[in-house]
């Protein structure tokens, strides 16, 4: 009899020693892959360009076939465009983009760590970024032309302005969304201000400021056709917009897929850092 009793004790402990684990529900788009999702959905697209290129439902001279701009692709790369080969096209274009990032990057974000630490210099700087950041680049385009003229200057100006902002003002949002109580435990642990910066508010801030820049660069690659309508002879954006005004159709759209697969790359080359620097982001 006694030994039943022990039996049945030693289950039950057994029993509860087991670990439950729980599996919690999850919210929105998830961790699961979407790549399949995506190749599906530009699959699609493709298919339903040539049908409606196909059917002649819209005029030839403004839609052309898929083929038609493949082949416009082999003939650029060997025969180039207005007066310079595909290649340099492309290699103006990320050189501006590249060196207006480089300068944007370097001068948002620690003025956007500065603008969430210190109150003064949001107060002094959050007035002209809120000003010029909803303008559209074409508005300050012309000044940008009288006072910097018609080189390389002014179009990577133009660029920088409408890079700095989004990293700039993602750079306060990470600091400003830290929590004071991660804040409080640091400094109950001892912790300097300056291992509060490098050990609690920089990697703390670190996924919006990426998150900032991707978007960054988005809008500069939108911005670059408005920059290289400064008296340019090189770049993507001239040669869609010179393409545009003779209605060559099939070189725009070669210009416009050029553009797309660099922003592509660079979003990706920006995720596979993300993914490096904080692979926490969205676990905690």
């Amino acid at each position: 009899m006694s030994d039943i009793v022990q039996t049945t004790t030693v289950s039950s402990a057994s029993e509860r020693s087991e670990p439950k684990l729980v599996k919690m529900v999850s919210f929105g788009a998830g961790e699961k892959p979407t790549a399949a999702i995506s190749v599906a959905t530009a699959l699609a697209v493709a298919a339903l360009w040539w049908l409606v290129a196909e059917l002649d439902l819209v005029p030839h001279l403004f839609l052309p076939r898929p083929g038609e701009v493949l082949t416009q692709v082999g003939i650029l790369y060997s025969d180039g465009y207005a007066g310079a080969s595909l290649s340099e096209h492309i290699i103006a274009s990320l050189f501006r983009i590249v060196v207006a990032a480089s300068i944007a990057i370097a001068a948002g974000i620690p003025l956007g760590l500065l603008m969430g630490l210190n109150r003064w210099a949001k107060g002094i700087l959050d007035t002209p970024i809120e000003f010029y950041w909803p303008l559209p680049p074409l508005s300050y385009l012309p000044l940008m032309i009288i006072w910097l003229g018609i080189g390389e200057t002014s179009k990577i100006t133009l660029l920088v302005l409408a890079m700095f902002a989004p990293v700039c003002l993602s750079a306060q949002a990470g600091v400003r969304s830290l929590p004071i109580e991660r804040i409080n435990a640091a400094r109950s642990l001892g912790a300097r201000p300056l291992q509060l910066f490098t050990d609690i508010v920089l990697p703390s801030a670190l996924p919006e400021i990426l998150t900032g820049v991707r978007i960054a660069l988005g809008i500069g690659w939108g911005t670059l056709m408005a920059a290289e309508l400064i008296a340019s002879t090189r770049g993507i954006g001239f040669m869609i917009m010179s393409a545009a005004q003779f209605l060559a159709t099939d070189v725009v759209f070669v210009g416009i897929g050029i553009i797309a697969v660099c922003a592509f790359a660079f979003s990706a080359a920006i995720r596979f850092i993300e993914a490096v620097l904080v692979p926490w982001k969205g676990k905690l």
